[in-house]
């Protein structure tokens, strides 16, 4: 059995379109499934529409927004399939998807983790897996470092996978703690992965899994133009709680030369709305507070 948990908050007819495309995917056959959504204190009532349109879906409140990582615990609880799938409620899996993305986990050995592959609106390849180190991070996962990933489709092994749609095997799951709650959104894919990798399990990503990412709409209510400033945050986060005060130094000196140049070039191009979320993220790098941060 397969338990999937989405964390909603305020995501709009985006939830429905990611539930119709599980009710499709569904239809298609597989393993049992429980789809379970944990509201996070939603105000525009998508939630309300998601209860009445599937029924199926067993619903949890929080009361309030407890962020990604603490919702999907609270889902995780309540979860009684062998593997656990979290879904973006801005993510609508293509059919077949769900199958493939745990048969790959449960038949690669080794693997607790196991990451689908994500496309745009447009059906545009988009980056579902990254690496832990902080200069291979920033300079290999690029648009040009990331060119042989595009051309993959077999699963393959990865440092780590975003939290968008990965399955987990629900006793690694349990064993791990779930999410680290002290990250409220971002960061707590790479910091479930990185403990996992430590307890020498494998983390893979299965390209052929795919589900379709409307472009974090949840995040974006939130956060604005700050959202890409919140990733590396998350990054930071990362290095603060699990890794060296070197590595979080690289990654800062790093990332601000990266985002100092990328703000540069975007203000002489004219392009100030990059300009402005690049210099965000700069001064993000600049000013993070090394002790671990929360929301």
């Amino acid at each position: 059995m397969v338990s999937i948990i989405i964390v909603n908050w305020n995501a709009g007819a985006a939830l429905s379109a990611c539930l119709a495309s599980l009710a499709a995917d569904a239809a298609e056959g597989g393993s049992a499934r429980q789809v379970i959504l944990v509201d996070n204190g939603s105000s525009d009532g998508s939630t309300a529409v998601a209860r009445d349109r599937y029924r199926e879906v067993e619903v949890l409140q929080t009361g309030s927004n407890l962020g990604f990582a603490a919702g999907a615990n609270h889902g995780a609880e309540a979860a009684r399939g062998d593997v656990v799938v979290f879904l973006n409620p801005d993510a609508c899996v293509r059919t077949g998807a769900i199958r493939t993305l745990v048969d790959a986990l449960l038949l690669t050995p080794g693997a607790g983790i196991a990451g689908g592959g994500l496309v745009d609106a447009h059906g545009r390849w988009e980056p579902a897996a990254a690496r832990f180190g902080p200069l291979r991070h920033l300079l290999l996962d690029t648009t040009v470092g990331r060119l042989p990933a595009r051309r993959r489709r077999a699963p393959y092994r990865v440092d780590w996978v975003y939290g968008t749609f990965v399955a987990v095997r629900r006793d690694l799951f349990r064993h791990l703690g779930g999410f680290d709650a002290r990250y409220f959104m971002y960061g707590e894919d790479l910091d479930l992965c990185y403990r996992a990798a430590c307890q020498g399990v494998r983390t893979i990503h299965v390209p052929q899994a795919r589900a379709m990412h409307a472009g974090s709409v949840s995040a974006r209510v939130r956060f604005g133009a700050e959202r890409e400033a919140e990733v590396v945050k998350g990054e930071m986060r990362f290095y603060a709680a699990r890794r060296s005060a070197r590595e979080l130094r690289l990654f800062r000196l790093a990332a601000s030369c990266k985002f100092g140049l990328k703000t540069a070039l975007a203000a002489a191009r004219g392009r100030r709305t990059t300009a402005t979320i690049y210099g965000r993220v700069l001064r993000a790098c600049l000013a993070f507070d090394p002790s671990f941060e929360t929301e």
